[in-house]
């Protein structure tokens, strides 16, 4: 993260950095650049279908040894596959079917040399065996990794982060974002006394000989490999059945045990979140495996149906409100924003980090529909309105393919503000929520493009977006509104725009509010008035001149 701007604005800088500064700024990029970011020959020709990872943690050590078993489908012949794990975590050997195989490793990749001759169709497994210090996160969530903390009570309080950064910085798999595993069982061994808690819902949980426990997580949904999380604490539990659009589900929370009460209260807009989002979005995406709230000792991350916390039982983000209007502080960001990525990033995934924006744009635009749900249209437009002060106009939203890399920060609040406008062009609320609905129905359990987002957009708008998102995706431009009025004319055209763009906007001119639809050609207008009122919910800017 750079601390590069003041107050408010290095407090949204550092929030989202987690996914979208770490790697943003990198402009020259690797071979390792390359084979973390791109679908490899030795990456393309298997499926993933199940994950067993099991580990032992030891806090005093800060060391984690274990296995991760993975069944894959073979999609062609291919004798050679990548699994990735970050120095300094060490594969110590693989196997398949008893037979120890050649393993050469190139930086953070390792190729395995598979013996037994693959075939199409064939379901296979693997099972790597590893050890080592995962690297200690610096500052999470945004610099993440293994956070070796103690609770105020000197228990030890561990948590894992690692998007951006990759799953492969504390365990062995194929750390890309297109291939999801099908489902999964998380094994966590870790000293008796404490509990560990992640993905999925809890199968069983054993007492061994040598005092320590090992709880076993079942995933039963795809998930992509950076949701995976490893949670220690002395936590408590407690639950509610939330009654949802899909029958009865189980919403859990786990709090550090002094947290008990305080959480209890203020967990409350667990519910609410639920409520809301299923409204504009359509159904939580893994009743299966529960929702869960797990309490951390960082801010917080989008971990799938294992959302962590760490806001401090405090309204806004860390009691401040990131939109400077007040409205902010009718929430808990870390709830409402991190949840919200149970639809965008978790049901609907990017395949490639580049397109990021996708989760971000649509999560920071749920902030606003949270608002929206419970306090009207004109509180939500107030909230996401006021978030443009936060926006930096850098560089596109859409980052380089192919080689882990991210896009601007701007995907959030820049992202939420292009969506509120594309909200304004369709002008019906319940085709907005419809479409929102359709996308999470559409890409069930799937990993995206940004193309198959833009086409599904125009075709279910009914508008060819095409300059529209070229214009807030892919440049830094802000469109620019030119206009004069003299004589009873209005002029006016759009600047600073890219080819084709030819975005209607509402004015107001006098009691009465209208449609202007310029083009970068002059366009002329007949006005009783002396000026317009540029209607607010559209993110651009304007330009006066005279003539």
């Amino acid at each position: 993260m750079k601390f590069k701007y003041a107050c408010l604005i290095t407090v949204i800088l550092s929030t989202f950095s987690v996914k979208a500064q770490l790697l943003q700024d990198k402009e020259n990029f690797t071979h390792q650049d390359t084979l973390r970011g791109s679908i490899t020959p030795e990456r393309e020709w298997w499926d993933l279908t199940y994950y067993h990872l099991d580990i032992e943690v030891k806090p005093e050590d800060k060391f984690i040894s274990g296995k991760n078993t993975i069944h894959y489908k073979v999609l062609k012949p291919h004798q050679v596959m990548q699994i990735d794990l970050q120095e300094p975590m060490e594969i110590t050997k693989v196997l398949q079917d008893g037979k120890e195989l050649e393993v050469k490793q190139e930086g953070n990749a390792h190729f395995v040399t598979l013996i037994n001759e693959q075939h199409n169709g064939d379901i296979n497994s693997i099972e790597i065996y590893y050890k080592g210090h995962p690297r200690e996160a610096k500052r999470a969530p945004w610099d993440g990794g293994f956070s070796w903390k103690k609770d105020q009570n000197n228990n030890d309080f561990i948590a894992t982060s690692c998007q951006g950064l990759g799953a492969s910085v504390w365990w062995p798999n194929k750390d890309h974002m297109y291939d999801e595993v099908d489902s999964m069982l998380i094994s966590v061994t870790n000293p008796k006394g404490l509990t560990n808690v992640s993905n999925g819902r809890l199968r069983k949980l054993v007492e061994n000989d040598n005092n320590t426990v090992t709880s076993h997580w079942f995933v039963n949904n795809p998930i992509n490999n950076y949701g995976v999380n490893v949670n220690i604490g002395d936590y408590v539990n407690f639950s509610e059945v939330f009654k949802g659009e899909k029958g009865d589900l189980d919403m859990d929370y786990w709090v550090l045990k002094d947290n008990l009460e305080i959480a209890k209260k203020h967990f409350k807009d667990a519910p609410k979140m639920m409520k809301a989002f299923e409204h504009w979005f359509g159904p939580y995406p893994f009743y299966e495996d529960s929702f869960k709230l797990v309490e951390v000792p960082y801010l917080g991350m989008e971990h799938q149906s294992s959302v962590t916390y760490g806001n401090q039982y405090k309204q806004g983000y860390l009691g401040r409100d990131l939109s400077g209007t007040g409205w902010g502080l009718k929430f808990d960001f870390i709830i409402i924003h991190e949840a919200g990525h149970e639809w965008f990033a978790n049901n609907i995934t990017n395949k490639d980090i580049a397109d990021m924006w996708i989760h971000e744009a649509f999560t920071s635009y749920s902030e606003n529909l949270f608002l929206d749900y419970y306090y009207g249209k004109e509180a939500s437009a107030d909230y996401v309105i006021g978030t443009r002060a936060n926006i930096q106009n850098d560089k596109p939203l859409i980052g380089t393919y192919n080689v882990n890399n991210e896009g601007s920060s701007d995907m959030y609040y820049k992202g939420a503000n292009m969506l509120h406008t594309l909200r304004q062009l369709i002008e019906d609320d319940e085709k907005w929520r419809q479409i929102l609905r359709g996308l999470n129905s559409e890409f069930y359990h799937q990993t995206v493009t940004t193309k198959q987002i833009e086409d599904y957009l125009s075709e279910h708008s009914g508008i060819d977006l095409t300059a529209f998102f070229n214009q807030y995706l892919r440049t830094s431009k802000i469109p620019t509104l030119k206009y004069a009025i003299q004589a009873g004319v209005l002029r006016y055209r759009w600047i600073n725009s890219v080819e084709g763009f030819d975005m209607p906007i509402k004015v107001k001119t006098g009691r009465r509010s209208e449609w202007l639809y310029p083009t970068d050609e002059w366009k002329d207008k007949s006005i009783k008035v002396d000026e317009i009122v540029i209607d607010r919910n559209f993110y651009i800017e304007t330009k006066t001149y005279k003539s």
